[in-house]
Parts: structure tokens; C-alpha cells; sequence
């Protein structure tokens, strides 16, 4: 298992899709890192939980992510804020996961919950601006 400074070493870069991208209300937790870009990644689903949106592992047609260049203390605080267990990351709100974008390995917040009766979306972001 690696310890998070070596992970971060390693995958340095963290792949937002909800309330952490640019213009809303949790991006300021981002505000030291650099900005990478914006990507489509095929590989996840997003569900509309309401006030956020949780992400699973499953097959769309492209969600909307933006990617950052994070430090340790950056990630950590990320890891805080999504409920990220490090030594037992099934039983946080959110487990951590590398997903490929086009700028590399990155990490991205995965929901450990159910998601049923929640609205899917397969293709896009999500739309809700809090």
C-alpha cells in the first residue's frame, strides 16, 4: 500500500466532476492547484444525489471532468472533504481510484453508497450550479 506522499508522487493530479469544478461552491479547495484542462471520461457514470453528484464505475457516453495538478496537503484535504477512508476506503462516503485522462493518471472520487432512485447521467456534467 502506497503512503499518500508517495501516491501523490506518483499520480499527482486529481480528476473533478461535481462541486470541486471551477464556478462552484466547493472549487475554493482547489484554488492553490493548477488548472490542467477539461476532459470526457467514458469510463463513469455520475448520479445526481441531490445537493452533489457521486460517481461509479460504469460505462457512458463521456462525463465532463476537469483535471488539477494537486500537492499532498491539497489531496489530503480533498480526501477530508469526500469522506475518504486511506485505510478503509469502502467504508468512506467516497473511495479514490485512478481513472486515465488525456493529461495522465488521475485520481477521482468514486461513491461507495447506493445510488438507487438517483438520476444517471451518461453523457455531459452535472448541471446543477449550487
Amino acid at each position: 500500500m502506497l503512503t499518500p506522499a508517495l501516491a501523490i508522487q506518483r499520480t499527482p493530479l486529481v480528476a473533478v466532476y461535481g462541486t470541486l469544478k471551477r464556478g462552484l461552491r466547493n472549487h475554493h479547495w482547489l484554488a492553490d492547484a493548477q488548472f490542467l484542462g477539461s476532459d470526457r471520461l467514458n469510463s463513469v457514470t455520475l448520479y445526481d444525489l441531490g445537493p452533489y453528484p457521486g460517481a461509479k464505475t460504469e460505462l457512458s457516453q463521456g462525463i465532463e471532468v476537469e483535471v488539477f495538478r494537486v500537492d499532498t496537503p491539497v489531496l489530503s484535504a480533498l480526501d477530508r472533504l469526500e469522506g475518504y477512508r486511506v485505510r478503509t476506503p469502502k467504508r468512506g462516503d467516497y473511495d479514490r481510484l485512478i481513472h486515465h485522462t488525456t493529461f495522465g493518471p488521475a485520481w477521482l472520487y468514486l461513491y461507495n453508497h447506493s445510488v438507487s432512485g438517483c438520476p444517471a447521467i451518461r453523457e455531459g456534467g452535472w448541471p446543477q450550479l449550487l
